[in-house]
């Protein structure tokens, strides 16, 4: 009857088909076994009726009884399915259950599916401007990829981190997270390694120009977007925004002494006075 129904686009009787088969199932002493693959349906007419919360609600519901019966897996899917769903609702609510679902997959020393699952959830907090809680997601990935020495990725996720301190106005963190991570093996002498530092440094002099030049290195610019968008946006306090004057950086490619004419040529030209 609930297929039935669903088929005929009726989502309001569909909803209470699928609510009385897992009555029914509960009652035949079927409860952790199989009420929830009874419940995971009735979403989707709830989706088609645009109760987007509701349908969370029941997902994080048959969840549950899915771990109580022992199948984790199932359970995380579960919550990284309610997670898409309502992502774009409500994000808050999708980071929460992109981490249970992490935490799910963790236990189950699945550990590339719960970075996955954390991956999504760092994202949001960035995307949301939740950076003090975006710093520790982060924090925990980059954990994970050491543990399973995928050492390249920590590089990139040092950098994601460095920006995310950045735009929370805290020089000291961003430059104790490069400092430890020195300590993973092939970072210290890396083309990351490296533009952080020289990022660190234009921060820390207040120097906007360097900044820029920085974040606008490939290294930076094809990070995913959220992270991307930190570098493309990120102004020293105090340091204004400044540009370089083409004179400038033509003399830069021509090398010192293109500098040193070019400075001659200025000395000349007002080598008679301002009138």
């Amino acid at each position: 009857a609930a297929v039935a129904f669903k088929n005929a686009k009726q989502y309001d009787q569909a909803r209470e088909a699928c609510l009385r088969e897992a009555e029914a199932h509960e009652n035949n002493k079927a409860y952790l076994f199989i009420v929830p693959d009874s419940i995971i349906p009735l979403t989707v007419a709830l989706q088609e009726m645009q109760r987007l919360p509701e349908a969370v609600q029941l997902i994080e519901k048959a969840s549950m009884m899915y771990l109580e019966n022992g199948t984790p897996d199932t359970a995380a899917i579960a919550l990284e399915r309610a997670g898409k769903l309502i992502e774009n609702v409500s994000p808050e609510k999708a980071v929460q259950l992109y981490q249970q679902a992490a935490s799910v997959f963790e236990n189950e020393e699945r550990l590339r599916q719960a970075l996955e699952m954390l991956g999504k959830a760092s994202r949001l907090l960035v995307r949301g401007r939740r950076l003090d809680e975006a710093a520790l997601s982060l924090q925990k990935e980059k954990s994970i990829y050491k543990e399973i020495e995928n050492y390249p990725t920590c590089y990139k996720k040092t950098i994601a981190q460095v920006l995310v301190h950045l735009h929370r106005n805290d020089y000291v963190a961003a430059e104790r997270c490069v400092r430890e991570s020195y300590s993973i093996p092939g970072f210290n002498g890396s083309e990351d390694c490296a533009a952080l530092e020289q990022l660190l440094e234009g921060y820390d002099q207040q120097d906007q120009d360097q900044v820029s030049e920085v974040c606008n290195l490939p290294l930076f610019k094809y990070m995913d977007n959220d992270y991307a968008k930190l570098g493309l946006t990120l102004v020293v306090p105090g340091g204004g925004i400044k540009k370089k004057s083409p004179n400038a950086a033509q003399d830069k490619a021509r090398g010192p002494a293109a500098v040193g004419s070019h400075a001659e040529e200025e000395e000349d030209e007002y080598s008679g006075g301002l009138c």
